[in-house]
C-alpha cells in the first residue's frame, strides 16, 4: 500500500523544497529525478545525496530501500562502459564490509548501480553493468515486487551506511500529519517480535544482499588457482559460489561456467542467479556436467547418445559370463558400481593400475583375484558396448576430455563453478580442470563430503588439481532452525568428512547454529498406515505448501507416495520438472534429485525395506544411506516431518 494523491502531493512538495534547500549546484534533470527519489523516503526508502557535484564518476545519490541499494547516476544520455565501471567501483569499496542484521555483511557485488536518464529508454540496448530507466518510468521501478530487504534490515543498513557517506546528506520527507493511509516501514520500534520473526522466515530472501563476514571474504578472494569450498549441509556454500560468479561477471567480459553433476539443479540455480544478478544472465550458462558434454561433442561433430536400456542389456549379458564368481561376494549392482565409479569413474587405464588402485569409499576389499575377475567383467561390457556401437555416460566424459585436451574451446571461459563436487567422477574433475584452463580464479570447486550420495570417492590430488591455501572450510549453519538440524545430527553420515583434499574438515555435528526454533515430527507404522500419516501431514503443514517438499529414498518409494497423495486429490511436482518457481504445489522427489535444493518444510518417507540383508559391502551400504538420510533431513529449513514405514508384523 502506498500514500492516497494528496498526501503524495504534499510529500512531493516538501521533497522539491529539501532538494533546493540541500544543494544549488542541481541541473533541472537531477533537481526532478532527486526530488522524485526523495518523496519515496516517505515509503519506507532511504536517499543520500552528494553535496558537490564535481567528480563525474562519483555516484550523485545513493538510494536504499526495499528493492535493495542502488548508486545513483543522472545523465541527459547513457554513460560509457569506463564511466560506469568507475561508478560502481567507488560504489563497491564505499560498501565493502557494511554490517546488516546479525552481523551479516554486504559484499561488493551486491551493489547496484542506477542510470536515469532524460526520456524513455524503455527499448534501449540493456547493459551489464546498470540498471537503464527514463525519467518517466520511475513509478515502475518503486512498483516493482522484488523485495530483497524488510524494514528492519532497511532501517539497519541505512544506519550504517550513512557512518561512511561522509560527502552525502540523508534527506528524509516526513508523512503528512494526520496521515491513515499512508502504511510505508514503520519505525524499528514499531516491529513487534513476531513480526520480525516473520520477517526473517520469508523465503531466503535476505541472501540476495547479505552475507556472513566469512562468506563476504570468500565471494572477493583473489585465487592465483583452483579454489574450493567445503562446509557442512546450510552453510550457504551455493550462496557463495552465484554471488562469486556475479563478482567475477563484473570484471571479466568472458562467458562464465556453472554446472554439477545433478541434471536438475542448474536451473534451479539459474533462477536465483536471475534474481541476483539479471544483468548478468546472458553471460553465465548454467548446465549439468553431461548435458555439456553431450552439446559439446554435438558441436564437434560426435554423434553420441546413451540410449540406457541397450546400455543395461550391455551390462547383463556380460554380467552373466562372470556373476558365478562375483555374486557370492556381493549382487550384481556391487559391481555394475565398481565398474562406473571406481574403473571408468578413475579412468583405470589397465588391470595392473586397477590392481594398485587404492578404491577410496568403497568398503568391500578385493584380493588380486577378485580384481582380475572384475576387469574381465569390464571388459566384456566395454565388448558388448562396442559391438553395438553404444556408450554409457562414464565413454561421453572421456570421449570429451580427449577431445578437449586436442582442441580446446574457440571461446574459453573466463571461469569455471562445480557444485556438488564430491559426486562428480575422477575423470570429470579432471575434463573440468581442462576446460577451466589455468589462471587466477578460473576454477572454483564446491562441496561436501559428509553428503555424498553415490559409493566412491577421491581426493582433489588425485584430478591434479592442488588447491593447498585456496580451501575455504564454512561453519555456520544458516539454513536449519535448531530442531531440524538436531535432528539432522542424529544420522551418522559416515566418510572421510574432509576438506575434499584430505585435510580436516566440519561434520554436521559440529557446526555453529545461526537459527533457533523449528519443528520437527516423527511418525512409524506400517504400510497400511502411511497413506493416512502421510495425507494427514500434507494437511498440516505449518508451512506453506507450495514451499515443502516430499523426499524418497528410492523410485519404488515414490511411485508409492505419488499414488497416495493423488489419491487424496494433493497436487505435487517431481523435482524432475521444478525450476525454482514460486507455486502452491507440493514437491516430490528422490534424495538424489533433491540435492543441493531446501525448502521450508520437508516429508521424508523412509521404508525399511531399503535395509538388504548383510553382505560383504553391508558397512559400505548402511554409510550411504546414512548419508543420504542427512542430505534428506537437511533439505528443511523450518519443519520437518521424518515417516519410517516398517514391516506389518500382522
Amino acid at each position: 500500500m502506498g500514500l492516497s494523491n494528496h498526501s503524495r502531493r504534499q510529500v512531493e512538495k516538501r521533497a522539491g523544497e529539501m532538494i533546493a534547500r540541500s544543494t544549488s549546484e542541481l541541473r533541472p534533470l537531477e533537481r526532478r529525478v532527486l526530488t522524485a527519489l526523495l518523496a519515496r523516503t516517505a515509503e519506507g526508502w532511504h536517499l543520500f545525496v552528494r553535496q558537490r557535484m564535481g567528480d563525474p564518476n562519483a555516484a550523485v545519490a545513493f538510494l536504499i530501500g526495499p528493492g535493495g541499494m542502488f548508486a545513483v547516476l543522472i545523465k541527459d544520455e547513457p554513460p560509457d562502459t569506463p564511466t560506469a565501471r568507475a561508478t560502481l567501483w567507488q560504489a563497491e569499496q564505499r560498501y565493502s564490509g557494511v554490517r546488516g542484521p546479525g552481523g551479516r555483511v554486504l559484499p561488493e557485488s551486491a551493489v547496484n548501480l542506477l542510470v536515469i536518464c532524460a526520456g524513455d529508454h524503455r527499448g534501449a540496448q540493456p547493459s551489464e553493468l546498470y540498471l537503464l530507466l527514463g525519467e518517466s518510468e520511475l513509478p515502475s521501478f518503486f512498483g516493482r515486487r522484488d523485495q530483497r530487504l524488510d524494514r528492519r534490515a532497511t532501517t539497519l543498513f541505512a544506519n550504517e551506511a550513512a557512518k561512511r557517506l561522509v560527502e552525502y546528506e540523508r534527506l528524509q520527507v516526513p508523512l503528512p500529519e494526520r496521515t491513515t493511509d499512508a502504511v510505508g516501514l514503520l519505525a524499528e520500534g514499531d516491529l513487534t517480535a513476531d513480526q520480525v520473526d516473520a520477517a526473517q522466515q520469508r523465503s531466503f530472501e535476505s541472501w540476495l544482499t547479505f552475507l556472513h563476514p566469512h562468506q563476504r571474504a570468500v565471494v572477493t578472494r583473489d585465487y592465483s588457482g583452483p579454489a574450493r569450498i567445503s562446509g557442512p549441509a546450510g552453510t550457504g556454500k551455493t550462496v557463495v559460489a552465484l554471488h562469486r560468479l556475479r563478482y567475477l561477471a563484473r570484471r571479466t567480459t568472458g562467458p562464465l561456467l556453472f554446472t554439477t553433476f545433478v541434471r536438475t539443479l542448474p536451473t534451479v540455480h539459474e533462477s536465483s542467479f536471475h534474481r541476483l544478478a539479471p544483468e548478468f544472465i546472458d553471460r553465465v550458462e548454467f548446465v549439468n556436467l553431461h548435458a555439456w558434454v553431450r552439446s559439446f561433442l554435438g558441436n564437434r561433430g560426435h554423434d553420441v547418445h546413451v540410449q540406457q536400456g541397450k546400455v543395461d542389456n550391455a551390462f547383463s549379458r556380460a554380467w552373466l559370463a562372470h556373476r558365478d564368481r562375483l555374486e557370492p561376494l556381493e549382487q550384481h549392482s556391487y559391481w555394475r558400481t565398481e565398474i562406473d565409479r571406481v574403473i571408468k569413474g578413475r579412468g583405470i587405464p589397465s588391470l595392473d593400475s586397477y590392481l594398485r588402485t587404492l578404491r577410496r569409499g568403497r568398503t568391500l576389499r578385493l584380493d588380486g583375484g577378485v580384481r582380475t575377475v572384475v576387469w574381465q567383467l569390464y571388459e566384456s561390457y566395454q565388448r558388448n558396448l562396442s559391438e553395438k556401437n553404444l556408450c554409457d555416460f562414464n565413454d561421453l566424459i572421456s570421449l570429451a576430455l580427449a577431445e578437449l585436451t586436442e582442441q580446446p574451446l574457440d571461446k574459453p571461459y573466463e571461469a569455471v563453478v562445480v557444485d556438488e563436487v564430491q559426486d562428480i567422477t575422477l575423470v570429470g574433475l579432471r575434463l573440468l580442470k581442462t576446460l577451466a584452463g589455468v589462471g587466477r580464479n578460473r576454477l572454483l570447486l564446491v562441496g561436501d563430503g559428509q553428503q555424498q550420495v553415490y559409493p566412491g570417492g577421491w581426493r582433489l590430488s588425485d584430478a591434479d588439481i592442488p588447491v593447498q591455501g585456496r580451501g575455504e572450510v564454512l561453519r555456520v549453519n544458516y539454513r536449519n532452525r535448531a530442531e531440524v538440524l538436531r535432528f539432522a545430527q542424529r544420522f551418522d553420515a559416515k566418510n572421510q568428512v574432509d576438506d575434499l583434499d584430505g585435510g580436516s574438515g566440519v561434520a554436521l555435528r559440529d557446526v555453529e547454529l545461526a537459527n533457533s526454533g523449528g519443528k520437527t515430527l516423527y511418525w512409524k507404522g506400517s504400510p497400511r498406515d502411511l497413506s493416512t500419516a502421510l495425507v494427514t501431514a500434507v494437511h498440516n503443514l505449518p508451512v506453506p505448501r507450495g514451499q515443502s517438499a516430499l523426499i524418497v529414498f528410492h523410485h519404488r518409494d515414490l511411485a508409492m507416495c505419488a499414488k497416495i497423495l493423488n489419491n487424496a486429490g494433493i497436487g505435487t511436482l517431481h523435482l524432475d520438472n521444478y525450476r525454482g518457481d514460486t507455486d502452491d504445489v507440493l514437491k516430490i522427489g528422490t534424495v538424489h534429485r533433491a540435492k543441493g535444493l531446501d525448502f521450508q518444510g520437508v516429508l521424508v518417507v523412509q521404508s525399511d525395506s531399503d535395509v538388504t540383508e548383510e553382505t560383504a559391502g553391508d558397512q559400505e551400504n548402511r554409510d550411504l544411506r546414512g548419508r543420504q538420510h542427512l542430505v534428506a533431513a537437511t533439505r528443511a529449513r523450518d519443519f520437518l516431518w521424518w515417516g519410517r514405514v516398517v514391516p506389518d508384523q500382522s
